[in-house]
């Protein structure tokens, strides 16, 4: 089978968006990632799988920390200026959840430390123990079959 076939079928499965935040030397660095995945409840674990050439690859192995962010509807804006898709146009509003940025207004946020990472082809999918979750309200952007999508 062909990438461009491979990639087709998997965009059929629809997922929630995720902004993945770290902070490295002093700057806030953040990007969308739409593969993550719960792995377990005790201890609480979740997984995200990160392309061998995004540029947070190697801070995230040096800082061992992230933020992740689940989007509303109302930030499908983030989603794009952090996948580089548009420019930002406004400063984006960041919080600190036990001293790790996250996104201001996320539908949940889970501040996350590392505990391990497997190779996995052209990725690194990286383990990590959620330390901190909050909660607010909002309806999620939904990506299914190369598009933006919502519930209603």
């Amino acid at each position: 089978m062909d990438n461009r076939l491979f990639r087709d079928a998997m965009g059929k499965f629809s997922t929630g968006i995720t902004i993945v935040t770290t902070e490295y030397n002093g700057d806030i660095m953040g990007m969308t990632v739409n593969a993550f995945m719960s792995v377990s409840l005790d201890p609480k674990l979740i997984a995200i799988s990160i392309d061998e050439k995004a540029r947070m690859y190697d801070k995230l192995q040096e800082t061992k920390c992230f933020g992740l962010s689940i989007l509303t509807e109302e930030q499908k804006d983030l989603s794009m200026i952090f996948a580089k898709q548009k420019d930002s146009d406004s400063d984006i509003s960041y919080l600190k959840q036990d001293n790790i940025p996250v996104l201001k207004d996320s539908i949940a946020t889970l501040s996350c430390r590392v505990k391990k990472t497997a190779d996995a082809g052209d990725h690194k999918i990286f383990i990590a123990e959620v330390t901190d979750v909050k909660m607010n309200g909002g309806e999620p952007i939904l990506f299914y079959s190369g598009q933006y999508r919502t519930l209603k």
